[in-house]
């Protein structure tokens, strides 16, 4: 932590995507860093919403726009002259994605380029693009997942994100001169307390056994790299600091749980259930929705040896940690 303390102390912050939930959680470390904070983000999402439970608005200077509105973003990004951008922003559900594929490449792929293009114009020390662990080329085979592997994501949300790395390598490798160190972060399928979005297991958990009904999951046998909220954030921040002091360590990293705490759908419905206790129960049945992978693992071997993060807590904490602050 003495890092992170040292390096953010002071130092001007834009987070786009702010009022989201990983937004709002890491609003809030920075505020323990003692950062100046800025965000540029659409109204929160949801109703509740972390991002209002916790009064971000009380230390986060905040901007309520699009990223897709270059023009709002640029002047707003040029007034801020941030040292540290996290590109946060973006359309991250699958099905959603299915639904309005049109709205989700205008922000996903857009959103990025607007974000790349006032950093290229305007500047910044380090930048980080947080994109997610669907980003890959994914045919369901038993493979770890490396940062060399092809980038393909099948669905709109999936493939856009993809896409949105593609924008982000292409900025650095054609204006060396001026883009600083940027990295990107795939990272996903995480839980933690606040997380009120549609569609989301814990989520659709939590909503469920408020309401004394059993869990419905839809894929109970898909394979997911979950992690508590505070693993990828905390990556996100060291990556941000490290790369600014040393510019040959930026790139692309998976951020995601070791091999073990990969665990199917139904059974991270099962931990959930037994941490609620009051014999909350779960099921499926024949689900025929639009396409989603049901196998994915991440290789987490980059970043242990580069950035030497190692997850701290293991799928059975991050749930009873996600349990407690419900």
């Amino acid at each position: 932590m003495t890092l992170l303390r040292d390096f953010y102390d002071g130092r001007k912050v834009l987070i786009t995507g702010h009022t989201g939930f990983k937004g709002s959680w890491l609003c809030r470390i920075l505020k323990c860093l003692d950062a100046e904070i800025y965000g540029y983000s659409l109204e929160p999402p949801t109703e509740p919403n972390l991002y209002d439970i916790i009064d971000s608005d009380s230390y986060v200077k905040s901007e309520i726009g699009d990223v897709s509105d270059y023009d709002h973003l640029y002047d707003f990004y040029s007034d801020v002259k941030p040292e540290v951008v996290f590109h946060l922003a973006a359309q991250p559900i699958v099905l959603q994605g299915y639904q309005d594929p049109r709205g989700t490449y205008l922000s996903n792929v857009m959103g990025t380029v607007n974000t790349m293009e006032c950093v290229r114009k305007v500047g910044a020390k380090s930048v980080v693009n947080i994109t997610t662990d669907k980003v890959y080329d994914n045919d369901d085979s038993t493979h770890l997942y490396v940062e060399t592997d092809r980038l393909d994501g099948f669905d709109p949300s999936s493939n856009s994100k993809s896409c949105s790395e593609l924008v982000t390598h292409s900025y650095v490798r054609s204006f060396p001169d001026s883009m600083p160190p940027t990295s990107t972060a795939r990272a996903g399928n995480v839980i933690g307390g606040g997380d009120y979005a549609p569609n989301r297991i814990i989520p659709d958990c939590i909503r469920s056994a408020i309401k004394g009904d059993r869990i419905f999951v839809r894929n109970p046998n898909s394979i997911r790299p979950y992690q508590h909220v505070l693993e990828p954030l905390y990556s996100y921040l060291i990556i941000a600091a490290k790369q600014c002091l040393d510019n040959s360590v930026s790139g692309n990293y998976n951020i995601g749980p070791d091999e073990k705490d990969c665990l199917k759908t139904g059974e991270l419905a099962e931990l959930f259930c037994n941490f609620w206790g009051n014999g909350q129960e779960w099921y499926s049945d024949n689900y025929s929705g639009p396409h989603e992978s049901s196998y994915l693992k991440l290789d987490n071997n980059h970043i242990r040896c580069v950035m030497g993060i190692s997850p701290i807590w293991d799928a059975k904490k991050a749930v009873e940690k996600t349990v407690s602050w419900t």
